[in-house]
């Protein structure tokens, strides 16, 4: 049975989660084809669509494991990364992207909060 700060956390971290992926499935209407280029943007809105699902899924059952939605959305944020690499992104594209990493961080920080990870020696 998981503690009530623990579960709070949780949420909160789908919350995040859901956001994020809302946001991802968004780009791909926004986009105008350079910034991000059509291709991302229709990579980012699936990746957004799968963990939106599978966030709604784990907020409502919260015994469902959620290995795929960190991967996903860790995924996610590291397609935004090339936004501080490439040549002329517009500075309000290089702050989302910033935000994308930093809630991402977030999002994961809390959804894996109080699991411990354990590695075979």
């Amino acid at each position: 049975m998981m503690n009530t700060s623990r579960t709070t956390g949780r949420r909160l971290g789908l919350a995040i989660f859901g956001f994020l992926s809302v946001g991802d499935i968004a780009t791909l209407a926004i986009t105008d084809g350079e910034t991000p280029p059509y291709a991302v943007a229709a990579v980012g809105a699936l990746l957004g669509l799968v963990s939106l699902v599978l966030a709604i899924q784990a907020f409502r059952d919260p015994s469902k494991p959620l290995r795929l939605l960190i991967g996903l959305r860790v995924l996610s944020a590291i397609t935004v990364l090339p936004a501080f690499f490439v040549s002329d992104v517009p500075v309000g594209a290089q702050a989302a992207a910033a935000g994308v990493v930093v809630l991402t961080a977030a999002g994961v920080l809390l959804v894996a909060g109080g699991h411990r990870v354990t590695v075979a020696s």
